[in-house]
Parts: structure tokens; sequence; C-alpha cells
């Protein structure tokens, strides 16, 4: 074989190396040369399953709240009415049943009280201190609170409103011998005990 036909042969090898080539393995590209812009996308998010609603404000009352007065509760009732100035109590002088001008004054200002309230019922109880017989103090008894309710009615409360209740002496608030005592015996007590069923 000449020199020559070998320099054609290497031509051929070297042409057919050129042209077919070995693939040549393509370097992996930074993504910071690409030149694309690449975002963050949140994962998409999920319909709640739980129905969540506002809070519900209760309705307004304003400021007002309820009189003690309208309570079912007759202790709160009194409570209130003594906080607003009822006197629960007047007295006698011994073994009299009449009216002093300060026992007036008082009652004036229960009528009063009692007149904004007109479905509250009273019961006006007689007492009377330990000197005497039971049936003497029971009587008289009566005679003072029969006082206190015609006041009253003679100052525009219904007599339907009022009864009244003796003890004589039965239930006396001190129980000591003497005179300091037995006039805080000498009573009549007034004291809210139910409600009308008007309008």
């Amino acid at each position: 074989m000449s020199g020559k036909r070998f320099v054609w042969i290497g031509l051929a090898i070297l042409c057919m190396v050129v042209l077919c080539g070995c693939p040549k393995k393509k370097p992996a590209s930074n993504p910071s040369d690409l030149n694309v812009e690449t975002t963050t996308m949140a994962p998409p998010t999920q319909p709640s399953t739980t129905d969540v609603r506002p809070p519900q404000t209760p309705p307004s009352t304003g400021d007002v709240t309820e009189d003690p007065l309208m309570s079912a509760d007759m202790q709160i009732v009194n409570n209130e009415l003594h906080r607003r100035g009822f006197s629960a109590d007047v007295y006698f002088d011994y073994d009299q049943s009449s009216l002093s001008d300060d026992t007036r004054g008082k009652l004036s200002r229960n009528a009063e009280l009692l007149k904004n309230q007109p479905r509250l019922n009273m019961t006006i109880e007689g007492h009377a201190d330990e000197r005497g017989t039971a049936e003497y103090n029971l009587a008289l008894g009566e005679r003072r609170a029969n006082a206190v309710k015609s006041y009253l009615a003679s100052l525009g409360i219904g007599n339907d409103r009022m009864r009244t209740l003796s003890y004589g002496l039965e239930r006396p608030v001190c129980t000591e011998h003497e005179e300091s005592c037995w006039s805080r015996n000498r009573r009549a007590h007034m004291i809210i005990t139910g409600r009308s069923n008007m309008g």
C-alpha cells in the first residue's frame, strides 16, 4: 500500500470524526445564567370547611337597667323603697293610736312613693309594747294599723291596696323592760307584700 493511499484513508477517518463526532455532554446551566425570572408560587389555598361567622352582638338596650321596684322578689322591692325614703315604721305614744305630726310627714312621703307604683300592695301591721293584756294590745295594734290606713287613704292610696293586721305585743323588736325599748314596740309597720294584676 502506497503512502498516498494512507493519507487518503487518514483524511477520510478525520472527516468522519469531525462530521459525526462523539456526542458531547451538554454542561448543566446554572438557573442564574438563563436570565429567566423565577417567582415563588404560594400553594393553592383550600376553602375553609368551617363556617366562621362574626360574633353576634346582643341587641342594644342602651343604659337602661331594670327598676328594682319591678322585681318579683318583695324583699328587693321593700329595700328599694326604703332607699328612696319610704318609712317602714311610724311610732305612737303610750296607749295611743293618734298620729303625730312627725308620723303624718312620714306617711305623706310614703303615699307619694306608693302613688308612683300603683300596682304595689301593702300590709300595715299594728304593734304594742308588753304592758297590758294580750287582748287589749291586739285591739290597740288594730287601731294603730287602721289609723295609718285611713290617713294613707285620705292621701289617695286605694283601700284595696292596703290590708291591716294586728300582732299586739307578740312581735316586739326590743325585749328590754324599759321605756326606751317599749317606745320602739309601739308602732305600725308597713311592708309591701304583693303586686296587683291591674293593667
